[in-house]
């Protein structure tokens, strides 16, 4: 086994020589990241083979060899579950992968000839590729970086406050809570059963599709379940004009307790976790359950776009050279991609990407001012219905046909996305149904997707040349 520095050292080596790219897949709450995955990694496998990558250059013209999953660098993050993902997918009948619960990685080497004016060459080139994989639920607490527990609290609380669904959510913790003063002394038992009613607040707020919530680790703590550093939440009726009478209270009162746990989970739980991966990587994936939320109606879908913003601005993008590529690595390559395309008709592709850039109006013009590259699109990653058309009244209309998670045939048209921002009369209208379906059984070929390859030209097509 290599010693750490060394590996470390060959890690430079190849960047320095621009053949080792890092890839982050990030995404919130059911964006469909172990899908994506598994869909990359079984394509690249099978190029030049059964996968159609005929929107990927270097698969199109027959200059992409496959690719090997290999060793990976940081033996101290467990692999993402490849293995047992396409088993999932191949199963009789065929289901979704579980989604992943922490931090995975795996690390690809990719081998194809450079391209060659006139000529296909004879060389053989290798790039090796990293893909790292997070639950969406950690990526939100990243802005937590930017917040004292004061102004966290009072923040969520204004957010607890927007709209009747979430306020009926945490309404048990709500009971609870209201018991409690910021100078009463700290009582641990009835601070862990308050927390852990706020937890569950938080859960059935996943549940019914809303995605900006806060701390992420209580809906995945893994290793950190009943430890201190997750029970703690926010105070209700507190403001920043109070801060000094607020940190003159004793130690062991309440506010000064949650204010050490909210300060330790910022410090020894967030901050490393961004600082030893997100600032390590140079392209990036972001996925978004459009779809999803617009089922769920105005307030998630509201809701998603605060999120999406919010994390937005908690990455570092910009251009570099290979020199600041090793010492400033900075993300230079973005792809947002709404999820699930094939869960509507061919004809609302358009409208589907449309609607994203009107979802992310403001991040993608602060992202294209500072010059950094990005992509908005739509995929499926692995397809889960057919296109069909049925006749009605003369007329044929696009229609989908596929499998429920029940198990029934349907044949349906789920209704036209908006290509902007939806309008009061939308929703009064309804006019959206979104169906979930199983995926679509494997055969003996790759998976089936849409515009998979159109995302592997957009990350890694430029270092297949």
């Amino acid at each position: 086994m290599p010693h750490p520095l060394a590996r470390e050292l060959g890690n430079l080596i190849e960047r320095g020589r621009d053949r080792q790219l890092r890839l982050a897949v990030t995404g919130l709450s059911r964006a469909g990241k172990t899908a994506f995955l598994t869909s990359l990694v079984h394509q690249l496998r099978h190029a030049g083979l059964e996968a159609h990558l005929d929107l990927l250059p270097a698969a199109r013209d027959d200059r992409l060899l496959g690719a090997s999953r290999v060793a990976q660098g940081d033996l101290g993050v467990p692999r993402f579950p490849y293995d047992q993902a396409l088993a999932a997918l191949d199963d009789t009948p065929p289901r979704w992968p579980e989604p992943t619960r922490g931090i995975s990685e795996l690390r690809l080497v990719i081998r194809y000839r450079p391209a060659k004016r006139g000529l296909l060459s004879s060389e053989i080139r290798e790039l090796t590729l990293d893909l790292f994989d997070y639950p969406g639920e950690w990526l939100l607490d990243l802005p937590l970086l930017d917040h004292d527990y004061l102004s966290w609290s009072e923040a969520q609380n204004h957010r607890l406050h927007d709209g009747d669904t979430r306020q009926a959510l945490f309404a048990e913790w709500r009971r609870a809570v209201a018991e409690l003063a910021p100078d009463d002394e700290a009582d641990e038992a009835q601070l862990a059963a308050i927390a852990e009613r706020y937890a569950a607040g938080l859960r059935a707020a996943r549940e019914a599709g809303f995605a900006d919530l806060q701390p992420g680790r209580f809906l995945l703590p893994g290793d950190l379940d009943g430890a201190p550093v997750l029970q703690f939440f926010p105070l209700p009726g507190l403001a920043t004009s109070q801060r000094k009478t607020l940190e003159a209270l004793p130690e062991n009162s309440v506010y000064r307790t949650l204010a050490a746990r909210y300060a330790h989970y910022r410090q020894h739980i967030v901050k490393p976790f961004y600082q030893q991966h997100f600032r390590r990587f140079d392209r990036q994936i972001v996925l978004v359950d459009v779809l999803g939320a617009l089922n769920a109606g105005p307030e998630r879908f509201e809701d998603l776009s605060r999120a999406l913003g919010t994390l937005m601005q908690s990455f570092a993008y910009g251009k570099r050279s290979l020199v600041s590529r090793l010492f400033s690595p900075r993300i230079d390559r973005l792809a947002i991609a709404a999820t699930k395309a094939d869960h509507v008709t061919p004809d609302q592709h358009g409208q589907l990407v449309s609607l994203l850039e009107a979802l992310l109006a403001e991040p993608l013009k602060d992202l294209r001012f500072a010059d950094v590259p990005v992509r908005a699109m739509s995929l499926a990653s692995i397809r889960a219905t057919r296109s069909r058309e049925v006749e009605q009244r003369g007329k044929r209309t696009p229609a989908l046909a596929g499998t429920t998670l029940d198990g029934d045939e349907v044949l349906l048209f789920p209704g036209e996305v908006p290509p902007r921002l939806p309008d009061p009369g939308f929703w009064a209208r309804q006019g959206f149904d979104f169906h979930a379906f199983r995926p679509l059984p494997r055969d003996a070929g790759a998976l089936p997707h849409i515009r998979l390859d159109a995302a592997l030209d957009w990350l890694i097509g430029d270092k297949l040349q």
